[in-house]
């Protein structure tokens, strides 16, 4: 899918419209935060928190080794 979107003054700062395909395709709506990052290919638009989901993998990592210790604390 692609889009061009359009950039429009919002007050003193810059903003765009996204397409209600676009807005669905992220499951997104009104009042919802969407993440740009940093892409090789340029920028990527995400609904997801990239940095909750890196945290999340190293936390099940340490939860994968540490398991046998993990079960005695929830005792």
């Amino acid at each position: 899918m692609n889009a061009t979107l359009k950039i429009i003054r919002i007050g003193n700062s810059a903003g765009v419209i996204l397409p209600r395909d676009v807005l669905a395709r992220l499951r997104v709506g009104p009042g919802d935060r969407l993440h740009l990052t940093e892409a090789p290919d340029g920028m990527r638009l995400t609904a997801h928190d990239p940095d909750f989901a890196a945290d999340m993998e190293m936390a099940e990592e340490i939860m994968r080794e540490d398991r046998k210790i993990l079960r005695a604390l929830a005792r």
